[in-house]
């Protein structure tokens, strides 16, 4: 019964814990070879999340901006000036004279064509073309220079812009003054100015705008006019001699 007293009493499990650390203690204190001193964990640098690291995987600069590694995505290139109206000396040299005619003496076509272009829906030649001419013969009529169209055509320089990602008049200022980082960041500022200065081009230089428009898109899009489809042609065999 004194066993099964012992074993039942609250208590007993306190006592078995003590004694069983009292043979722990007296065993470390016996014991006379020393712990292996344990390694220390090497302290990692922490990287500051607003400091950037200087270059992507890619071999792309990293941004100042609020997202540390996010590349800086610059415009590309218009293929011509604002003032070359004869374009460059290369394979398209003769197709940049007839821009410049279409330009200077039918503006009307060179503007329903880039249009076309760049929408890509081939038949709507006319439904750019009629307007413009509408408009251009107004501002000729009643103020004496084309004055009117300009306001019709300007939204088709703000589309070739963003479909190739070109740079800007307003960016490519700012650019060369050395105000460059903090206007490429607020994109919505940078596409009103660039808005602006789109539509300032088309009114103060409207030719030159339309014959570099065209040079543009014929160097990068075909004319959604022409189809162009694979021709099978079927060649006769040749004589055949029997060998001997």
């Amino acid at each position: 019964m004194a066993n099964n007293m012992e074993e039942s009493s609250p208590f007993l499990p306190r006592q078995k814990s003590e004694t069983t650390n009292n043979e722990l203690k007296s065993t470390k204190l016996n014991s006379s070879t020393p712990a292996p001193p344990v390694a220390a964990e090497p302290v990692k640098p922490t990287a500051s999340a607003a400091v950037p690291m200087g270059w992507t995987a890619n071999g792309l600069p990293m941004g100042h901006g609020p997202v540390v590694g996010e590349p800086i995505m610059r415009r590309a290139q218009w293929e011509s000036g604002l003032c070359s109206c004869f374009g460059k000396n290369d394979e398209f040299v003769s197709s940049d004279l007839e821009v410049c005619l279409l330009g200077t003496l039918a503006p009307c076509v060179l503007y329903g064509s880039n249009a076309e272009r760049i929408g890509s829906a081939p038949g709507s030649f006319s439904n750019h073309c009629l307007p413009y001419t509408g408009l251009y013969l107004i501002g000729q009529s009643f103020f004496g220079w084309n004055c009117m169209a300009p306001w019709f055509s300007y939204p088709s320089r703000t589309a070739l812009r963003q479909k190739f990602n070109l740079e800007g008049n307003c960016e490519a200022v700012t650019r060369s003054c050395g105000c460059y980082g903090g206007f490429v960041e607020d994109e919505e500022r940078r596409e009103q100015c660039e808005s602006t200065c789109d539509f300032a081009t088309h009114i103060f230089c409207h030719p030159c705008a339309l014959c570099q428009e065209g040079r543009e898109l014929r160097r990068r899009l075909p004319h959604p006019g022409f189809n162009i489809k694979p021709v099978l042609v079927m060649l006769p065999p040749g004589e055949q001699n029997m060998g001997r």
